[in-house]
């Protein structure tokens, strides 16, 4: 039966090289446009996912990150003096203006943080170190947007919304969802950068007493003061997700290109392979004239779909790999965690084996006698 469904496959090599270019286009778009969500998703909150915080205080009813409003630092003071709560900083999230070297302007996100606290500062540093931050007037920039920002060494000093600033830093691999470059500093920088006032913060980064439940903590916290709101570091990254991939409808364009790609394979490959099958017509006939039951012929036909798909898939694998390492010097990131590669394999069958159905019915209904006309 294997022997039958290869030769069948590769009876016409032009018309199965058809058949896997649609498994091949649909599994690399699949992986491409999830990736690309994967990537997007993961910028839009990488600030906050790797800020080290159990809770995050903000203005109320801020959306996302990006929008929380300056209220008083003195809000600090209450939240430290609470039980259960181990230490917390004040933090700057926000818009400024990075003028490049040929005198343009480039929007940057200013994250201020405090140094000498271990919440929401830079991470992946391939040059320099926080404590050079302490410097005046330093910040720090990721590698994949130096030549965005005009910035060619460490040590070169710029302006940022018309005050001083020097390169001290590089991370690696920390992109915006926004593509407005993240610049972190300390907070009074960032104050500075960001346009605040002395005595304002836009967050307050909070890490509990280990052992601490932090439910009840974010209730201790929340009612200490009723014009801001209480997040934990995951509920603030659903909500700043939400946001960026629902709202703005950036997510929903993405997925649904994820599954226009698995229609136009289903429906490349259902053309191909009822094509083949139709073929083989008077092939199955005979069978099915000498005994042959429907059953071992629907297992060719499947064992033909199966072979189409594994052989698909590992030819979109390896391209896939090639894509997601060519977006790395892109604009977007495309992530391929091996769980989307493991899903895919499956994907690949059941488009496969969906399709082959159509073929199925036909050869149900397939009289053997048609062997014996002219």
């Amino acid at each position: 039966m294997a022997s039958l469904a290869w030769r069948n496959l590769f009876h016409d090599k032009v018309r199965f090289s058809v058949t896997l270019t649609g498994i091949v286009f649909a599994i690399v778009l699949i992986i491409v446009q999830i990736g690309l969500f994967l990537g997007f998703s993961t910028a839009t909150t990488a600030v906050i996912d790797h800020s080290g915080a159990d809770l995050w205080i903000g203005s109320k009813h801020v959306p996302y990150i990006e929008t929380g409003a300056a209220f008083s630092e003195r809000k600090l003071y209450p939240v430290l003096a609470t039980p259960g709560v181990q230490t917390a900083t004040k933090y700057v999230v926000r818009w400024s203006q990075w003028k490049r070297a040929d005198g343009s302007n480039e929007g940057v996100l200013i994250v201020g943080f405090n140094p000498d606290q271990p919440l929401g500062g830079p991470w992946n540093i391939v040059a320099g170190s926080v404590a050079a931050l302490k410097a005046p007037d330093a910040v720090m920039i990721d590698t994949f947007y130096q030549q965005k920002l005009q910035v060619t060494h460490l040590g070169q000093v710029v302006e940022i919304d018309g005050r001083r600033a020097r390169v001290v830093g590089f991370t690696q691999g920390i992109r915006s969802f926004t593509t407005s470059p993240y610049v972190f500093t300390t907070f009074k920088n960032g104050q500075n950068y960001a346009q605040l006032r002395e005595d304002q913060t836009i967050y307050i980064l909070v890490k509990a007493v280990p052992g601490t439940e932090i439910a009840a903590l974010k209730r201790r916290l929340a009612a200490l003061d009723k014009d801001v709101d209480v997040f934990t570091t995951a509920e603030f990254s659903r909500r700043t997700r939400f946001y960026w991939m629902f709202t703005t409808g950036a997510g929903i364009a993405v997925l649904l290109a994820a599954l226009m790609g698995l229609v136009v394979g289903v429906v490349v490959v259902a053309q191909t392979i009822y094509a083949t099958t139709m073929d083989h017509l008077r092939e199955f006939g005979t069978l099915k004239a000498m005994g042959a039951s429907n059953r071992y012929i629907y297992r060719v036909i499947l064992k033909q779909a199966v072979l189409s798909a594994v052989i698909g898939y590992a030819v979109a694998l390896v391209v896939s790999v090639f894509v997601v390492r060519g977006s790395e010097s892109g604009g977007a990131a495309i992530l391929f965690p091996w769980e989307l590669g493991a899903v895919m394999f499956f994907v690949a069958l059941a488009m496969c084996i969906g399709a082959s159905v159509v073929s199925i019915n036909k050869v149900t209904k397939l009289d053997p006698a048609m062997v014996f006309k002219g």
